[in-house]
């Protein structure tokens, strides 16, 4: 079972969320900053707020025998040695204590040893502060969150607008179809110089590719016509050999399988030509054909490839027509036996032809593994050279690949090979 991989998600979404978490920890930081901050100068107005007023109250005393100190609003006075002194001051040891509950309210007390009045505690009424910098605190928290969501907003809008050229030239680039001609890639006006410099490589590539695949094209037509003449020559060779009277029948039998060859290698050559210019000019080929009828002809046609093997050949077919071009069948199904044949040492090659069109080759061979067949369909999908079987794969493939056909190779148990070759696209009506 294959595990199914994970795709990572969108960059615009990667970057956002990395930005929204940069934010939360800046702000994290700047208000922890600024607290820190806050606390200590917070504390150092208190402490010297509270100090001067104690040094003033302290001259006065020590100056002025008769001064009474009255309180304010904000600001108490209270004598250790006092009937008055509120609880929550009884405990503190001298210096500043900020948020210490007096009569209900929060205050900053600054207690002190003195001379003339002993341990004093001057406290200042600090609530209303308090709740003004509660309030302040709230609403610095609530705007760092509207910055914070305007900030990732105006940054999602400006990702969107930064990375859509790129979801278009890829959409652009995934819709290059294998085979067209004058195919480019258009770069979306908004998009960065890099997204050109990239789109300017592809096309590069587009039009160096085009005048491979035409120089290819130019060398199999090439080739092939100067296979004609050959051919001809010895097409016309063995027919004139076969109008010689007093003609020994083995030898005609072998000059009639030289004639049969040549003319397939003839078929094959015009195949590769429409192959070369015009692949879908095979269908234009196609003739209706009795599959089951042809069978034992490709069979008889290929018998001497047994030579003195022991091997037997055999046939279960269902009637079945199929609209295609005889050659490109006949090729097709004879590599393959051909293969069989020079793939095995004895034992009985099956063939079944189903009503679907599916033919079915069953040899008893030394097979190949299940790694080997995955590599040699992986070859066949690129287009790349197949060790096995020569030339006739290769071709096979493109063929099938032009004409809807499918071809399988699966191993056997417990030895062999099987190849199944799918019809079903040239049915009359599929």
């Amino acid at each position: 079972m294959t595990m199914k991989v994970r795709r990572p998600g969108p960059l615009y979404r990667r970057v956002l969320w990395w930005l929204l978490g940069y934010l939360a920890l800046l702000s994290l930081a700047v208000f922890s900053v600024g607290n820190y901050v806050h606390e200590h100068a917070e504390h150092a107005a208190w402490r010297a707020l509270l100090n001067s007023e104690l040094d003033s109250i302290v001259e006065h005393v020590e100056h002025e025998p008769h001064y009474r100190w009255q309180d304010s609003d904000t600001l108490s006075l209270y004598r250790f040695d006092a009937v008055n002194l509120p609880d929550s001051l009884r405990t503190l040891h001298p210096g500043l204590h900020d948020g210490v509950m007096v009569k209900d309210r929060e205050t900053a007390v600054m207690v002190r040893d003195t001379d003339s009045m002993g341990r004093v505690a001057l406290v200042l009424d600090i609530s209303d502060f308090h709740d003004l910098e509660q309030f302040a605190t709230r609403w610095v928290m609530l705007a760092g969150v509207i910055m914070i969501f305007v900030t990732v907003l105006m940054a999602s809008f400006g990702m969107e607008r930064m990375v859509r050229p790129l979801s278009l030239l890829a959409q652009r680039i995934g819709a290059l179809r294998p085979g067209a001609q004058g195919q480019r890639i258009d770069v979306d006006p908004r998009g960065s110089s890099e997204l050109h410099t990239i789109a300017d490589a592809l096309n590069d590539y587009l039009e160096r590719n085009e005048q491979f695949v035409e120089r290819e094209r130019v060398f199999i037509s090439t080739a092939s016509h100067e296979l004609r003449t050959p051919i001809a020559v010895m097409t016309g060779a063995a027919e004139l050999a076969l109008e010689q009277p007093g003609l020994p029948d083995r030898a005609r039998q072998q000059i009639q399988r030289v004639l049969r060859t040549a003319q397939g290698v003839e078929q094959l050559i015009e195949l590769l030509l429409v192959l070369a210019r015009d692949p879908a000019r095979l269908a234009a080929r196609a003739e209706r054909i009795a599959l089951d009828q042809l069978l034992p002809d490709i069979v008889e046609h290929h018998r001497h490839l047994l030579g003195d093997k022991d091997l037997s050949i055999g046939i279960q077919a269902a009637p079945v027509d199929i609209v295609a071009p005889l050659a490109v069948v006949q090729a097709a199904i004879g590599n393959l036996l051909r293969n069989a044949i020079e793939n095995s040492g004895r034992g009985h090659i099956e063939l079944r032809l189903s009503a679907s069109a599916v033919l079915t080759l069953q040899d008893p061979g030394h097979g190949m593994s299940p790694e080997e067949i995955a590599a040699i369909h992986a070859r066949m999908a690129r287009g790349e050279r197949v060790d096995r079987g020569g030339i006739g794969l290769d071709l096979i493939a493109r063929l099938c690949e032009h004409l809807g056909w499918t071809l399988q190779l699966q191993p056997c148990e417990p030895r062999g090979t099987q190849a199944t070759l799918d019809f079903g696209a040239s049915r009359p009506g599929g």
